[in-house]
């Protein structure tokens, strides 16, 4: 990447200060760009869902890694749980969705509080893993609750064979004018196609392991028992350990990162399997330094710009997050080691900026939190609009979730400190409800970006990206409007 006439800025910048300039290019699609990262997490999407309570769980993981990227499974989860999700993703589908089943005698009431747990609208009647029929929400609109799926399910199912081309279901839904169909294996149920998902399956391609199973990984703090937990995570087919904690350039850190990395290589010459260590928070190339010697592969850079962080106007520390990714990218490069932006992305144009700054991968955290996939309950405001809620992970809600072991006093104690946002209301885009469809608008958006760089990849997109400054009126002269002025 290069600045505009060699303008290099004699100040720290954030996505809002810079835009990119097109140049010559001969990628005339934006299927041509291959965006498949070099960080040795095997994601065919540049992106990361961060390691946060409210955002990534098992339908997250899931979902994101079926269309290319890798979900992070925060830190405070409990061992147990961490298992049970891993076991639920690694056994998921690599192309069909995992399907909401209930049997025929289920009642109207818990079927409908199902459906929102996918994005594909819908729940299926299943009897010895016979497809009966299947229920959405608008078989369910005002019947009694105490009813039984039985009496609403719609029976005339269309389903479709595994393997079954993907254009061809595409066609056949159309044709019958239906959004939904089961998908059986010599009869049995074994996943649920959309239209959307039909497309989907042609577009992008799952971010996998070397066994064929969609990837996840998990995050594990600096403080406890590090090497036994990262020793159970490995042993789970966790495929990349995240060393996280708020401020990464400390000796805390520095001293258990080295830990899991010994637990990795025990790890990995037992089963020959590598695992990528990542770790962060940083900011300066110092500290990419300090953790790259000390074993990271993989550095998460950011401090303060996520929407649920307070760090900045608390403290006063952080940085503007184009210039951390910009440095820390280029600190890592020649250490051979890759970034993962963290933080402060809210278009597509930010995701693809940090790319330009050499990022690998983009960490997404509150932007994903209004989606159906998040792992929190679906609410409705007063005015009618669903929501979410979202919280920072240094926040008190946060922290008294992650000390719940701790004795009363201590745990009070440490829930007075706090840096985050305990209760955030991330309302669903009705246009974008589920997180396939914020992939969709964010994959486009950098594809196009790349095309109008000239570059096939990432790699080239950050070779050849041209980035100027802008002030605020000519950051405000790019935004769309939405009505006429």
């Amino acid at each position: 990447m290069k600045f505009l006439n060699d303008l290099a800025p004699s100040f720290d910048l954030t996505y809002n200060d810079v835009f990119m300039v097109p140049a010559r290019s001969d990628v005339t699609s934006r299927f041509d760009v291959d965006l498949a990262t070099s960080d040795g997490t095997g994601t065919t999407l540049p992106l990361v869902v961060a390691n946060m309570t409210a955002i990534s769980g098992k339908r997250m993981a899931e979902t994101i890694a079926r269309r290319g990227g890798i979900a992070i499974i925060p830190q405070d989860i409990p061992l147990d749980i961490v298992a049970h999700t891993v076991e639920r993703v690694k056994s998921a589908h690599t192309v069909y969705d995992t399907p909401v089943t209930v049997g025929p005698s289920t009642t109207v009431g818990e079927a409908m509080s199902l459906i929102p747990k996918r994005a594909h609208g819908a729940v299926v009647v299943v009897e010895d893993g016979k497809v009966l029929g299947v229920v959405t929400e608008g078989d369910g609109a005002e019947i009694e609750r105490f009813a039984q799926v039985r009496e609403v399910m719609t029976t005339d199912v269309l389903t479709f064979e595994a393997g079954t081309d993907p254009k061809q279901c595409f066609n056949e839904m159309s044709a019958r004018h239906v959004d939904f169909a089961p998908v059986v294996d010599g009869g049995s149920l074994l996943g649920v196609l959309t239209r959307k998902s039909a497309l989907r399956s042609t577009i992008y391609d799952p971010a996998v392991d070397a066994a064929g199973r969609l990837v996840i990984g998990a995050a594990v703090g600096i403080n406890g028992d590090v090497t036994g937990k990262a020793a159970a995570l490995l042993e789970m087919g966790i495929d990349v350990l995240v060393v996280d904690t708020a401020h990464g350039h400390q000796d805390k850190m520095l001293e258990a990162l080295p830990l899991v990395v010994a637990a990795r290589d025990a790890y990995a010459e037992q089963s020959g399997r590598r695992v990528p260590v990542a770790a962060g928070n940083v900011v300066s190339a110092a500290g990419v330094r300090d953790l790259v010697s000390a074993g990271a592969d993989i550095i998460k850079v950011g401090v303060g710009p996520g929407a649920m962080c307070t760090t900045r106007m608390m403290t006063g520390v952080g940085r503007p997050q184009f210039s951390a990714v910009m440095e820390c990218a280029a600190a890592a490069r020649e250490l051979g080691a890759h970034v993962w932006a963290d933080g402060g992305v809210r278009y597509p144009r930010d995701v693809a900026l940090a790319l330009a700054a050499g990022a690998a991968s983009v960490m997404i955290g509150s932007w994903f939190a209004g989606t159906l996939e998040s792992p929190g309950d679906l609410k409705v405001g007063p005015d009618g609009r669903p929501y979410k809620e979202s919280f920072g992970m240094a926040s008190a809600r946060a922290v008294s979730n992650r000390t719940r072991d701790a004795a009363g006093f201590e745990r009070a104690r440490m829930a007075l400190f706090e840096e985050g946002i305990s209760s955030s209301r991330m309302f669903l885009d009705p246009e974008r409800p589920g997180v396939e469809d914020l992939v969709d608008s964010i994959i486009a958006g950098v594809r196009s970006s790349a095309t109008y760089a000239g570059a096939r990849s990432i790699e080239e997109f950050h070779q050849r990206a041209v980035v100027g400054l802008q002030s605020s009126a000519g950051y405000d002269e790019g935004r769309p409007l939405r009505a006429s002025w």
